[in-house]
């Protein structure tokens, strides 16, 4: 303990990750912080740095596969009454990286915000919302984001704005190590009209999506101009099995884990299906997931 000497109320060693992630799978991380400041953040990136220790950074892991193996050096989840604020003045909302995606968007229908109601069903931090745009057909949190504020692996604070900022399919143009809050635009509107937008998004995704299994959502991004799970689909590839890990029969793109499932049951399962997608159709196709191995 002596890299985080003096930290000892926010470090947890060999601390078990599954029970971080919607997968519930995984081994330890080596060292497993939960910073209560942004003071205190930049306390464990400065010790990081100068003991050469490795450096992960954890949302709330429902886009998260984590090696049986477990992960080695320091894991930092930005969360707690700090990290998870969201902070209102009139249009605009500053929201903290460790605030929850899901009470975000109603908070902001309770206030007759709109612009943030295509992200209903979406799980996961805001943090981790804004570093992989998350979103779906009906839009993504970039087209709300104004500027962010960061900082690097160096424990230095700054902030990138728009038209700095671009977001991509799946992507942002931001290379800092931590996100630490959002400010978003939003716009006023009717709080019953944003209500009927949700309850179709849910509908949509409840009848779509096999919402109570263990999964970590989409496991592949669409390649340009086609969709990863109708390729999947095409392939035949429904209901294929490794280990504990099934393909969805009810969303190709899903993979659930099921009972003695294993990470690496997932892993095998994944390059299954893109080597069947890469044979039939030559088509690659590229987690959306992140990988911690």
């Amino acid at each position: 303990m002596s890299v985080f000497s003096g930290l000892e109320p926010i470090v947890e060693q060999d601390h078990p990750l599954a029970p971080h992630t919607w997968y519930r799978l995984g081994g330890p991380a080596d060292y497993f912080l939960r910073p209560r400041t942004v003071e205190e953040l930049q306390e464990v990136v400065q010790r990081c740095r100068e003991n050469h220790v490795p450096l992960h950074v954890m949302g709330f892991g429902s886009n998260l596969l984590v090696s049986d193996e477990g992960v080695r050096g320091a894991v930092v989840k930005l969360e707690g009454e700090h990290f998870g604020r969201i902070e209102f003045s009139g249009e605009q909302v500053i929201a903290w990286a460790g605030a929850e995606l899901s009470k975000l968007v109603l908070d902001c229908v309770e206030k007759g915000l709109s612009g943030l109601e295509v992200l209903t069903g979406i799980p996961g931090s805001v943090g981790g919302a804004v570093k992989m745009n998350a979103g779906g057909q009906f839009g993504d949190i970039g087209a709300a984001v104004e500027s962010v504020s960061l900082m690097d692996s160096q424990g230095t604070l700054f902030e990138k704005s728009k038209p700095e900022l671009i977001f991509d399919y799946r992507s942002v143009n931001i290379q800092a190590l931590f996100i630490l809050n959002a400010r978003l635009q939003l716009a006023q509107a009717d709080p019953e009209r944003i209500m009927r937008t949700i309850k179709e998004s849910w509908i949509y995704k409840k009848n779509n999506q096999p919402l109570n299994t263990r999964n970590c959502g989409c496991v592949f991004k669409n390649p340009p101009g086609a969709s990863a799970g109708a390729l999947i689909d095409r392939a035949g590839l429904k209901g294929l099995q490794v280990g504990g890990a099934c393909v969805s029969e009810k969303h190709a793109n899903f993979i659930v884990a099921g009972d003695g499932c294993k990470s690496q049951d997932i892993m095998r399962l994944i390059e299954a299906v893109q080597q069947r997608v890469r044979e039939q159709f030559n088509v690659a196709l590229e987690p959306e997931i992140e990988i911690w191995k």
